[in-house]
């Protein structure tokens, strides 16, 4: 098979910065600060770190900022500070940021009826519940909708939410919508004549440093919204510190102080679980949280936690089946080490944090280097019938004593895995139909992946989409001349396994 892509050794750079200020992947950062100075103890700091480690399998990166200052950040190896990360529904605030600007020049209002917007795609008869439908509606999920609804290629989005039935008053019933907060983004463009990325970009991303965001669009050429939005941790730290301050950045206010405030507090009530997150209430766009705080938060763990009681705010991605067990961490170990008052510096215990922090790594896939003794695969070709995922071979290659590599050929294209058990190996990939996740997953992104036999006859390899939650395992199980070919994602939309392919050798 013809080598045509091979992974290459890349490093990453972790751990928190000396006091003074950073900058930030090609903008500028926050101010840095040891923990103490702000009041921050680095051993609590460090217990955080260390649970989050020990029990969350799928931590990618933290960021704690105390009185405007980073006091301790990390990243788990493969991912690193320069590489954006999907937020998914964090996405919402910023279209909701996007809307408090759009009133604030005057381009509408929250009680502006959705319908005014769209005319050319209303229902023939639109009933009275659709008419009563307000741009507040769309912000605190309470549409009136009973489902969702859906988004797909084929259709005008804008039309198929008018086209869904609205059996609620409007502001009566909550129902977490992404649908809703794509119109919301539809209205700003329609209003301002640009995209709300395009829109935000001299209003939000530029004044806080935040370069070259990307966020996806729908078929008509609208932001997403409610999701697609990629940016890094700092970013996202930033932005949790922008709503700190009530919209006040570098001394200029930047977003409304009264849009903040709205924004943030609780519009809907949404449940009575004292020990959820997800049931103390929805403002516009925002969950409020437990403790006083209030987040934004994304699919699988995307996190921009503000607390306003502590003046502190904490920046999260990862990749995680429980949500709330993240936010259980941050509540047990995080929330106390949040003191009062300027803390005496204790060197020892923030050189052990900083430690704690360059070593954090996602779990690699652990084994050996080489199959079995009696395993007679390596240099083979095995060939899969043809399938809808498009995986047409697989070859095992492994040259003297080092490390056995994976060659997969998918679409016609061949693609090799060059990567050593127990550690991360960083590269390109397209993996098309390996996995059950988005199309925009699978399209040659940054990956990191580790491989090795976890058993005689089966060779196992991780590979970290790094700026998605997505990591997917390949297993493959050699039997004679057969190979069985099993995959799995650890988060996904759907189910996170994929049927068994059956290939033969050559």
């Amino acid at each position: 098979m013809k080598l045509s892509h091979v992974f290459v050794v890349a490093s990453v750079v972790l751990g928190w910065g000396a006091s003074g200020r950073a900058d930030g992947p090609g903008g500028a950062g926050l101010p840095r600060s040891a923990p103490e100075a702000q009041g921050v103890s680095s051993s609590g700091v460090l217990r955080f770190v260390e649970k989050a480690d020990a029990t969350i399998d799928g931590m990618h990166s933290f960021m704690l900022v105390r009185h405007g200052k980073v006091v301790a950040e990390g990243w788990w190896s493969p991912y690193d500070a320069e590489t954006r990360h999907q937020l998914y529904s964090l996405s919402k605030s910023f279209t909701s940021t996007a809307v408090g600007l759009a009133i604030a020049e005057g381009k509408l209002k929250v009680s502006d009826p959705v319908l005014k917007f769209f005319p050319d795609d209303a229902p023939e008869k639109p009933s009275d519940q659709l008419k009563s439908m307000r741009v507040s509606d769309l912000l605190r999920m309470s549409t009136g909708h009973q489902t969702e609804p859906p988004r797909s290629e084929g259709e005008v989005w804008t039309k198929v939410f008018l086209g869904h039935p609205v059996p609620f008053k409007p502001g009566t019933h909550f129902l977490y919508n992404t649908s809703a907060t794509y119109m919301l983004s539809a209205i700003v463009q329609k209003q301002v004549g640009e995209t709300v990325l395009d829109y935000l970009r001299p209003r939000l991303f530029e004044p806080l440093g935040i370069v070259d965001p990307s966020w996806g669009t729908s078929p008509q050429g609208v932001s997403l919204g409610g999701y697609g939005l990629n940016v890094r941790t700092e970013d996202i730290a930033k932005f949790g510190q922008l709503y700190l301050q009530k919209g006040k950045w570098n001394g200029k206010q930047i977003v409304p102080e009264n849009w903040v405030a709205a924004a943030t507090a609780r519009q809907t009530s949404n449940g009575s679980n004292p020990r959820s997150d997800w049931d103390q209430g929805y403002g516009y766009q925002f969950w409020r949280a437990r403790h006083g705080a209030y987040r934004g938060d994304g699919a699988f763990g995307q996190y921009c936690i503000v607390m306003p009681k502590q003046d502190a705010v904490v920046a999260i991605t990862s990749g995680v089946k429980n949500m709330q067990a993240v936010l259980d961490v941050v509540w047990d170990e995080l929330l106390p080490a949040l003191k009062s008052e300027t803390l005496p510096a204790d060197e020892a215990a923030a050189s052990k944090l900083a430690e704690k922090l360059k070593g954090l790594t996602l779990r690699p896939q652990e084994g050996a280097a080489a199959p079995g003794s009696s395993v007679q695969v390596l240099g083979k070709t095995y060939r899969f019938p043809d399938n809808g995922r498009k995986l047409e071979a697989v070859a095992l290659e492994r040259a003297g004593d080092g490390p056995t590599s994976l060659v997969i050929r998918t679409n016609g294209v061949d693609q090799k895995f060059a990567c050593t058990p127990g550690a991360w190996t960083k590269g390109r990939l397209t993996l098309a139909g390996i996995s059950r996740l988005e199309p925009a997953v699978q399209a040659g992104q940054p990956v990191a992946a580790s491989a090795a036999w976890t058993a005689d006859d089966v060779y196992s390899a991780r590979i970290a989409y790094v700026q998605t939650p997505f990591v997917v395992t390949l297993n493959l199980k050699f039997d004679g001349d057969a190979v069985r070919l099993t995959t799995e994602s650890n988060v996904a939309f759907g189910p996170t396994k994929q049927p068994e392919l059956v290939g033969e050798a050559e």
